[in-house]
């Protein structure tokens, strides 16, 4: 007969939903100590467990054999011709109460086993309730306790033997049945707690595995939340700024020319179509939960130039040298990584150097590697401030380090700023990723 399981929602601490096993099979077929063990969450009653209906049963039937033995020996004792009346007396009233004694073998297995050793030594009639009470011990109990009681209980057997003769066996037979009878009780006492502390250790390992599955599972959403932060930040940072800048112009210069204006309101109309586009993009990424089967393809090298063209209708001055031959070799995680820093530079010097001119540089090739450089210098005159934590040089650094290269950025001796990355590219890579 098996016990079942079934699989509740557990909410983790991310808010995700998981199934954890949870025993709900026939607990009354299971030892207490058992059964208080696979308790759902550990919750364990303080003080002893409460029996079973196993229990119950087993104590029962642990009474009736030492009950059993108990009279089948006390039988035997009154027919021995060389045994004296008071000893065969003392013999029975020793029994009774070591049979009752049986009842407290849970909750003092140990004491109950030693109790028994010098009682069963001179109560022919406590043998039953002494061999309950060695099983016992060998079931609740570690080996080197079983060691020593049984070994004593073992040592006193040819002793016994010896004092009080069996009338129908010989001496030899007595003590080897006696030896072989005792070694299988703890024997099988053994068996039953190494199959106990088995079925123990799997629940353990289960509940281990399940912990580990959970913090994978939370680990896994939290990179993934900070995956897509940084992206919405490489996304939208480049298009907000625009906004920002050229609303921050119109804001300034209210006597702006007609023409002006309106070329700066068609960049902030366009910066605006493409920032909720974008955003729609990472929604649906969100929603379908695969970033690879959602939203336009992700840029890479190729797209840089775009980009610059994007900056310098925006009234950016930006310089482009150096690139590389064909961008459609450079790998695809590598080629996206050096798309967002040039895309952040560009970013950043339009928030904090406006009016100046941006140099983009890319070089390299396959077994060189890949560098990018972004360079502004000081800005002429007071900038307004614009907000920023630094967040986007932070996600560069990172995204730098996923793919395997290294990125540095600070201001120059002159004033000015340089955003520097050295991205691998080993031969034979390329193509899209």
């Amino acid at each position: 007969m098996r016990a079942g399981c079934v699989h509740l929602p557990v909410v983790s601490s991310e808010g995700t939903t998981l199934d954890r096993p949870v025993f709900t099979g026939r607990r009354w077929w299971l030892p207490s100590a058992v059964a208080d063990e696979l308790d759902p969450g550990g919750a364990r009653r303080p003080g002893r467990p409460r029996r079973t209906a196993r229990d119950w049963l087993v104590d029962v039937s642990c009474f009736l054999l030492a009950v059993g033995i108990g009279l089948a020996a006390a039988d035997s004792v009154r027919h021995e011709p060389h045994t004296p009346h008071p000893l065969i007396v003392a013999d029975q009233l020793l029994g009774l109460p070591a049979c009752a004694a049986v009842w407290l073998r849970r909750r003092h297995p140990l004491a109950l086993a030693v109790a028994m050793v010098p009682v069963g030594f001179v109560s022919n009639t406590a043998g039953g309730a002494g061999v309950v009470a060695l099983f016992t011990l060998a079931v609740h109990r570690p080996f080197r306790y079983v060691a020593w009681v049984g070994g004593a209980t073992l040592a006193l057997v040819p002793v016994s033997s010896w004092l009080r003769p069996d009338p129908d066996l010989p001496y030899a037979g007595v003590v080897a049945f006696s030896a072989v009878f005792l070694l299988s009780v703890v024997g099988w006492g053994m068996f039953v707690r190494s199959k106990r502390q088995l079925m123990l250790s799997l629940r353990d390992r289960a509940r281990r595995a399940e912990t580990e599955a959970r913090l994978r599972a939370e680990q896994a959403q939290r990179l993934a939340r900070e995956a897509i932060a940084r992206e919405m930040h490489d996304v939208l940072a480049h298009r907000l700024t625009l906004l920002s800048v050229h609303a921050g112009a119109l804001e300034f210069r209210p006597d702006a020319p007609r023409e002006e204006v309106a070329r700066a309101a068609g960049v902030i109309r366009e910066s605006a179509h493409e920032a909720l586009q974008d955003l729609r993009e990472i929604i649906g990424v969100l929603r379908a939960g695969d970033a690879d089967d959602a939203g336009r393809p992700q840029p890479t090298l190729g797209a840089l130039d775009a980009l610059v063209a994007e900056s310098r209708e925006a009234g950016m001055k930006v310089l482009l040298t150096g690139q590389v031959s064909d961008p459609a070799d450079v790998p695809a995680v590598v080629g996206r990584t050096a798309y967002r820093i040039a895309q952040e530079g560009l970013t950043n010097a339009r928030k904090h150097a406006p009016g100046t001119e941006v140099t983009v540089s890319v070089t390299g090739g396959p077994g060189q590697g890949l560098a990018v450089r972004v360079h502004n210098p000081a800005p002429e005159g007071e900038v307004p401030h614009v907000p920023g934590s630094g967040q986007g040089l932070i996600g560069l650094t990172e995204r730098a380090t996923l793919a395997g290269g290294t990125l540095r950025h600070g201001p120059t001796p002159e004033g000015g700023f340089t955003v520097e990355a050295r991205l691998p590219w080993g031969r034979g890579s390329g193509g899209p990723g």
